[in-house]
């Protein structure tokens, strides 16, 4: 056990820290406003306490900054959520008042008692995909209010409005057909062309940003976009937030992070179970957008299972609640791959071989450094981060019994994307993989996923 530890209590404009021993006695105090030499006070107040862990609340929050200040300073940090430390202030014995030092020492004793306290790392190229993807999202909600509020003035102006999803050139198409007839209509006009103005600015900021993303995940080295409906947002949703997947020891442990493992709520002789609402609710609109993408196509491995689960007599939200957990458990499959991957290919390569260290920057964008597709950098058989063999044929075990076999025919699209020539298409397009893209399940893939395995077999 720790022998001291230091509770923080951060604010945008101080923090405060207390420290206790094991037995929870007060050892010092200390406020330091929050300034460019706030870690060095802090590791200076600290020093007469050499065995010591920092136990900051909120380090993926407001205390940010001052955890990776002093991960960066060499001292062991630990996070502790928010509510920890409020559980431990309320259900203290004695008064216990509101006030920072109070909060500092709650958040010092939950990381003490803690059975698993999360340790807070340097950030990696995870960090870099949480934050592009949170870009993208923030982007989808603000044109979901320019949308309707452009929708919103054209309904003033023509019955009905527009039909269906409103798109930039369908609104432009209305207001060039528009004539106004008075001042306010043509009032309304100008406030209608200003909208989409913005409209058509936040989607090419979004297209750029969806460029950003999936030139990321592919420096990332990642398998998650293997799977049929991964996307680059919805890998890089996956990958920013998951972070290290270790912190996660099995896949059940994994859905309930995501919110897809079911909540029992049984009493007496009624057993039953019901949606769950806790975990990181973007990781579960992520595997929610993957699944629904299966359901979309007929010939996935998704769509079959989904079926399946409806001829059991089973209702439709509930067969979709199955197929996210099966979902959940082939991207854990995936990423828990690409982590000893990546673990074998440190320990070939030494410092500097990480995955996420191949970016740089050329006119302002994140390129690699190297064009993806010459042969010294793509995925070949000899490759140290090259996958296992995979097949997508449906002779084998089925999908259901090893759900990380609900793939995409990603890789033989790039494949034969290779094959044709990297001369045809652009750098642009090749950094960009849809995940819509599917051909027949009677092809296999080589390892790494760059064309087809068996002889014989068809170009689509």
């Amino acid at each position: 056990m720790t022998a001291v530890m230091i509770g923080v209590d951060p604010h945008k404009g101080s923090h405060t820290a207390v420290a206790i021993d094991r037995t929870e006695e007060h050892l010092g105090e200390l406020r330091v406003r929050a300034s460019a030499a706030q870690a060095e006070r802090l590791v200076a107040w600290a020093a007469p306490w050499p065995e010591r862990t920092w136990a900051v609340e909120g380090a993926g929050g407001l205390g940010y900054l001052l955890a990776q200040q002093l991960v960066a300073a060499g001292e062991l940090v630990l996070d502790v959520q928010p509510k920890l430390g409020a559980r431990v202030r309320l259900l203290a014995t004695g008064a216990s008042n509101k006030n920072d030092p109070n909060d500092a020492r709650s958040v010092a004793i939950a990381a003490l008692r803690s059975a698993a306290p999360r340790e807070v790392t340097a950030e990696n190229h995870a960090a870099v995909l949480k934050l592009w993807s949170k870009r993208h999202r923030d982007l989808g909600r603000t044109r979901t209010q320019v949308a309707c509020r452009l929708h919103a003035v054209l309904c003033e102006l023509i019955p009905g409005g527009i039909s269906k999803e409103i798109t930039a050139g369908k609104a432009a198409r209305v207001l060039e057909s528009t004539e106004p007839s008075g001042a306010v209509a043509l009032a309304r006009c100008e406030l209608a062309a200003a909208f989409l103005d913005d409209l058509r600015r936040i989607d090419a900021q979004m297209r750029d940003t969806k460029m950003k993303l999936a030139v990321a995940v592919r420096a990332s080295g990642t398998t998650v976009t293997e799977i049929f409906g991964v996307g680059p947002v919805i890998a890089a949703t996956r990958i920013g937030y998951v972070a290290d997947v270790s912190r996660c020891p099995s896949r059940d442990r994994f859905a309930a992070y995501n919110g897809t493992a079911p909540i029992e709520v049984s009493s007496g002789n009624r057993k039953t179970c019901r949606l769950s609402r806790r975990g990181n609710r973007r990781l579960s609109h992520a595997v929610h957008m993957a699944a629904v993408t299966q359901i979309r196509y007929r010939h996935t491995d998704g769509r079959a299972y989904y079926d399946r689960k409806l001829a059991e007599g089973k209702t439709p939200k509930e067969a979709l609640h199955c197929l996210k957990r099966r979902v959940s458990d082939a991207i854990y499959a995936r990423l828990q791959a690409d982590a000893r991957r990546a673990a074998a290919f440190a320990r070939t390569r030494g410092p500097g071989g990480q995955p996420g260290e191949r970016l740089c920057r050329q006119r302002g964008r994140l390129t690699p450094r190297k064009p993806a597709l010459r042969r010294s950098h793509s995925r070949a058989r000899d490759h140290p981060t090259t996958p296992g063999r995979t097949l997508t044929n449906s002779s084998g075990t089925s999908s259901e019994e090893k759900p990380e076999r609900l793939l995409t025919q990603r890789g033989f699209v790039m494949g034969h994307q290779r094959l044709l020539g990297a001369g045809q298409r652009s750098r642009s397009d090749q950094s960009i993989c849809r995940a819509d893209q599917s051909v027949p399940e009677t092809h296999a893939l080589v390892p790494g996923g760059l064309g087809c395995a068996q002889a014989g077999t068809k170009k689509p």
